[in-house]
């Protein structure tokens, strides 16, 4: 039986992840997840391909959202009194213009020390509105693409060994940072295929692959690149169709609920062109 194996939020976009046994879906994902997001001057977001330091800030969200707390290490924490009312700005996404409300210079000072650049901390507003792509459309706050990362744990086994016929060490799931880890499913990449899935009180439906970026290549214990892997390995045996290399898949919510660690991952539906093409022979590159 295939199970939730891990569940994390990523209440700051970029920031590092906070793990729960137990979670509210909400139809733009995880409740709080990239509910936040790190600008520069320029309103453009940061990210860890260009700030690969965002790794190391430990966000954490309390007073039911009202809330946000920043750690990192060597620096006294932060917390500050979540605004939704203040005027909104303008905020750029993968060059897509979004709102974002301003958290305020307590925040943008304790960000700009951390990174070494001036930056500052905007809310996704309570009125955002935002139509994610894919096989099954959604809503996301400041998440890349779509609300949800699924990503089982049989794929990463296979990563590890493909890494470790090249001499590398094995990366943990943290380098992927997903939203729903799959334990049980015992082919690799099983969450390619599934297209309805039911976990806990809630469904999901498959929007497309997860396309890997540099990102991947960040230590997010540390916060400094130590690629090539796993790009290098992945580019032996995921390359996409579309281009680049493929990790994981996303999904839309298409029903909200609670979802705990050890819940059942039920697929109620595949991809059954997958299914009829069968097993393929691997690439050699």
């Amino acid at each position: 039986m295939a199970v939730i194996d891990e569940l994390t939020c990523y209440p700051v976009k970029g920031c590092a992840g906070t793990s729960a046994r137990d979670a509210v879906l909400t139809p733009a994902g995880l409740a709080h997840d990239r509910g936040f997001m790190v600008i520069g001057e320029d309103g453009v977001f940061r990210s860890q391909w260009r700030d690969p330091r965002l790794a190391l800030i430990r966000p954490e969200v309390g007073d039911r959202g009202g809330r946000l707390t920043l750690r990192a290490p060597g620096v006294e924490a932060v917390g500050i009194a979540v605004d939704t009312g203040a005027a909104r700005r303008d905020v750029e996404l993968f060059g897509t213009p979004y709102k974002g409300i301003d958290q305020g210079d307590a925040a943008a000072e304790w960000l700009s020390e951390v990174l070494g650049a001036r930056s500052r901390l905007v809310r996704v507003p309570p009125e955002h509105e935002r139509v994610t792509g894919g096989a099954t459309p959604g809503t996301s706050g400041y998440a890349d693409s779509c609300p949800l990362l699924v990503v089982s744990r049989s794929s990463l086994d296979l990563l590890n060994e493909r890494i470790a016929e090249r001499g590398g060490d094995p990366l943990p799931m943290a380098r992927f940072r997903p939203n729903i880890v799959v334990a049980g499913w015992a082919e690799p990449h099983t969450e390619d295929r599934a297209r309805r899935i039911g976990v806990g009180g809630a469904e999901l439906g498959y929007a497309k692959l997860a396309i890997r970026c540099a990102v991947t290549t960040v230590d997010q214990e540390t916060g400094v690149r130590a690629g090539p892997e796993p790009l290098r390995a992945l580019a032996g045996y995921r390359r996409a169709a579309e281009g680049g290399v493929a990790f994981g898949a996303k999904f839309a919510v298409l029903r909200s609920g609670a979802l705990s660690v050890g819940d059942e991952v039920a697929v109620a539906s595949w991809d059954e062109s997958e299914l009829r093409r069968g097993p393929r022979p691997e690439p050699s590159f």
